[in-house]
């Protein structure tokens, strides 16, 4: 079943480089011989991995499974880092380029984006999308499965979606493809109405709808600024963070009452609010000209900002690191938060973040009151204890993981703000730090290899949540 799921993914990515390879062609770019050539090698390992399959379509057990979740994100981008190699890029830049996009984290070491062949671009655009789909599959049919990070919560087995919406994993599968294949469509199609080129608007669609960042331009989407861009990927970001389940039960079943019951997107919706009215305030008392020259336009541009950080998107419309300090602490705790589970958004996710609210909370009344009996409930039902432990366990390796990387990347001599916001970055999955080498207005490439290297490991251990690597490792799973 592993080499299954390889094979199709690599002939799916070995087909997705031919429109790259006829794009460099078109503008009389020698770079389509690379695409053309990568193309017929990832075919070709595609082709290996299904014959080693045998064509084997039977269910897998956990030690699978967990093997399935891992394998995919190692495997693959040493496979599509090969165009990046073929432009010219070290191993080591080829690889953190394609992890980072792979794991829709959006960060670079590509600094001259305006002159890049725009197949390359497309295919950091391709990986991108292809990831979010990825991450959006794995949270809702096979996290569950292996109760990783409290994912348990979100089994079909015990859900509301069980045998009324989607009661099989293909089924799974094809509904939530077709949403992101729907809403990427109509994010292409506002991107272009608002005066994007074709091309332009394809390629931010992609990276939009997939919470990935990456964008065609050095400056990011500030080259967009002042233009009805920003409104759109204000939008489709904040789809991109919301559970794609939620939105396939709203548009194919025209249920929409799940989306404004679930607790997830209420509070992912409230921080985006809280956090926005609290930096702008800042900024406002910081800076008095921002109100007199457009509060309106001041407003907007911090909410793009907050969206793009706490859903892990990574798109810069100003050099917010620059505000003010207090600003770039809130922006430093927002990086963590990320959207709700089951959607192509980073970070902790909001059902985690209230259920370790309630624990704690639960845990005070507990001693303050011995003899009372205080249960986390979450969504109107008691937590289960194994629910809550996986909870609790996820966000321990996530802080000790950020904790640990931040350490590394210091010892590599990066400032103290690069090092912490370069850890925090990486394990939320969210592009750019904070500072004037890996901020808003920065890239990676000047990053030693050592640390080129820690920050991919960062983003596949957040990307995997943590969970499924560790008991991967594990010497009882191979026994048992």
């Amino acid at each position: 079943m592993v080499f299954l799921v390889l094979g199709m993914m690599t002939l799916f990515l070995g087909v997705a480089m031919i429109p790259c390879m006829l794009l460099d062609l078109a503008d009389g770019r020698p770079d389509w011989r690379m695409f053309g050539g990568s193309a017929l090698i990832l075919l070709f390992f595609g082709a290996v991995f299904l014959i080693i399959s045998g064509g084997h379509t039977r269910r897998t057990g956990a030690k699978g499974a967990f093997l399935l979740s891992v394998m995919v994100w190692v495997v693959l981008p040493g496979l599509v880092a090969i165009p990046f190699l073929g432009s010219g890029m070290s191993f080591t830049d080829a690889m953190f380029e394609s992890i980072s996009g792979l794991t829709t984290t959006g960060s670079t070491i590509m600094d001259d984006l305006d002159g890049a062949a725009r197949g390359l671009l497309l295919w950091r655009a391709i990986l991108q999308w292809f990831g979010g789909i990825g991450i959006i599959v794995t949270a809702i049919a096979i996290l569950p499965v292996l109760r990783v990070g409290g994912m348990q919560l979100f089994s079909l087995e015990s859900s509301d979606v069980s045998g009324k919406f989607m009661p099989r994993i293909g089924e799974i599968t094809a509904q939530t493809g077709l949403i992101y294949l729907v809403i990427s469509f109509d994010c292409m199609v506002g991107y272009w109405a608002s005066g994007m080129t074709t091309f332009e608007a394809t390629a931010h669609a992609m990276t939009t709808v997939s919470a990935g960042g990456y964008s065609t331009y050095d400056a990011s989407f500030a080259a967009f600024y002042g233009t009805p861009a920003i409104l759109v990927a204000i939008l489709f970001m904040i789809l991109a963070g919301l559970p794609f389940s939620l939105l396939a039960l709203a548009m194919i079943h025209g249920r929409v009452r799940p989306i404004l019951t679930d607790p997830q997107p209420r509070l992912f919706l409230s921080l985006i609010l809280l956090i926005t009215i609290a930096i702008f305030l800042l900024r406002v008392v910081d800076d008095q000209n921002l109100v007199i020259i457009d509060p309106i336009e001041g407003f907007i541009e911090t909410l793009f900002n907050v969206i793009s950080v706490i859903t892990g998107t990574g798109y810069a419309i100003s050099a917010y690191d620059g505000w003010s300090e207090p600003v770039v602490l809130i922006f430093l705790v927002t990086i963590f938060l990320g959207g709700c589970a089951g959607s192509a958004a980073c970070g902790i996710k909001m059902f985690r973040l209230e259920i370790t609210f309630k624990a704690v909370l639960a845990h005070v009344q507990q001693m303050t009151s011995p003899n009372r009996l205080v249960r986390v409930r979450y969504g109107g039902q008691s937590i289960e204890s194994e629910t809550l432990q996986s909870v609790m366990v996820f966000v321990f390796l996530y802080m000790a993981t950020f904790v640990v990387a931040a350490i590394l990347l210091s010892l590599t001599g990066l400032d103290p703000i690069t090092s912490i916001s370069g850890a925090a970055t990486s394990v939320s999955n969210v592009g750019p730090g904070l500072g004037p080498v890996i901020g808003p207005s920065g890239t990676y490439e000047t990053l030693t290899d050592r640390a080129k290297w820690i920050c991919a490991i960062a983003m596949l251990l957040g990307r995997l949540e943590f969970t499924a690597v560790f008991v991967l490792m594990t010497r009882r799973l191979w026994l048992g």
